[in-house]
């Protein structure tokens, strides 16, 4: 049977295992880098969102001719 790993060891492999997950980034660092993504997403969505607008307008404009209106 394993003998449990003492408290300091566990907290260093935790810390080296977050380390590694974080990419060497500090966690500031994260932050931001997740922000900027989000903010990225928010400017997509609302680009796409003004574009199926244009397109429905002009389909519906097309919609509009076609029936002599």
């Amino acid at each position: 049977m394993d003998t449990p790993l003492p408290e300091e060891e566990l907290d260093a492999q935790i810390d080296r295992m977050l380390d590694a997950a974080r990419g060497g980034l500090t966690p500031h660092q994260l932050l931001v880098q997740a922000s900027l993504a989000e903010t990225a997403n928010v400017a997509e969505r609302n680009a796409a969102k003004e574009k199926n607008r244009e397109r429905a307008l002009k389909l519906l404009e097309a919609i509009e001719k076609s029936q002599g209106k």
